[in-house]
């Protein structure tokens, strides 16, 4: 993993910085609007405009002044190796790196981000991408390029879908065929994977699959989630018991088997296909009990015989065949015909 350092005291340059601002009342917006205090308390547009009693914009106003006001400085010009040093990070870092991982790989406190945060901000060798509904903070130092791989994760997310996860290796494979598509060129799976993260609607899940972050075999809230993503992973029905086991083994989260039972009973994701079976529902399975699925195999097939349906049946549920029988028997359902087939009354 890349690790990155910088040799300046990141609170040393910005109070330099914020000293050459004469005007009281502006060097006292930036340092609350930037957590430039002993308590590293960052506060709104509209907490200090309050306290002002000045609209929110003025005080964006007087801000954005003061940010100017400090690049045209003669000190601003003496902490250019400053800068480079952070110039340097973010290409280290792939030249577009997500605003929380660049704060903690260079900050040892809270209030030393408060400070990089603000230093990123003043200068004017590399811009951000505000979080939206897409993407998440991040700095970069080319703009063409930062779009480039915007767009890349844009066209990766068009091609995948709600059901379908990809094992790391594949999505980074996917991600690189978009971005020679977007004349990128990146073969570094570190850096493919911090692109990666800069979006808010792909994601991983505790198994290292990607895919949509909407998708339920990506995000996972609840025991149900990791129940999901445990038969997802096994491939075929399991019963309860085991999937309590697994959800422990594979995720290190402790299952109550009853409690397993119950969230999987209630959950329209799975289906009971056996005596404490579960399957998913997306698998094709049949929901209701045994004469229910005889009732729906009858409705699309037809008359069928005995043998029919006992194999018909047994595609959708894990019973012996004396059970399908013994449900065949419903004369107030099902009608025995001369033929030796059954269908429906």
């Amino acid at each position: 993993m890349t690790t990155i350092k910088i040799t300046f005291k990141p609170k040393q340059v910005a109070s330099r910085l914020v000293s050459v601002i004469d005007n009281d009342r502006a060097r006292n917006v930036l340092i609350r609007r930037y957590g430039l205090t002993d308590t590293g308390t960052i506060e709104t547009l509209e907490s200090v405009g309050q306290s002002y009693g000045i609209t929110r914009e003025r005080v964006r106003q007087i801000e954005n002044h003061a940010l100017k006001s400090i690049q045209k400085s003669a000190e601003y010009k003496d902490l250019a190796a400053s800068f480079g040093e952070l110039a340097n990070a973010i290409e280290s870092l792939g030249g577009v790196a997500p605003q929380e991982e660049l704060l903690s790989q260079l900050s040892k406190t809270a209030k030393d981000e408060n400070h990089l945060l603000f230093l990123l901000n003043v200068s004017d060798s590399f811009d951000r991408k505000k979080e939206g509904g897409e993407f998440v903070h991040h700095w970069y130092l080319d703009g063409t390029r930062a779009k480039s791989v915007r767009d890349a994760i844009r066209s990766l997310y068009s091609s995948l879908n709600e059901t379908i996860v990809l094992p790391e290796e594949e999505i980074i494979e996917r991600y690189k065929e978009e971005l020679v598509k977007a004349e990128v060129a990146q073969d570094n799976a570190e850096t493919l994977l911090r692109w990666l993260s800069l979006s808010k609607k792909i994601a991983s899940n505790p198994l290292g699959e990607w895919g949509r972050a909407s998708s339920p075999s990506v995000r996972v809230k609840g025991m149900r989630d990791y129940a999901y993503l445990t038969l997802k992973r096994h491939g075929s029905p399991m019963h309860f018991s085991e999937v309590a086991d697994q959800v422990y083994t594979l995720f290190g989260r402790k299952a109550h088997v009853a409690t397993t039972h119950n969230e999987l009973i209630k959950d329209s994701r799975f289906v009971l296909v056996g005596r404490g079976l579960y399957a998913l529902a997306e698998w094709g399975y049949s929901k209701g009990v045994v004469k229910d699925v005889i009732r729906e195999v009858l409705k699309k097939d037809g008359p069928l015989t005995k043998k029919e349906i006992i194999d018909r049946v047994k595609r959708e549920r894990y019973v012996k065949d004396n059970t399908i029988a013994v449900n065949l028997q419903d004369t107030n359902t099902f009608s025995h015909e001369e033929d030796g087939t059954f269908s429906l009354i």
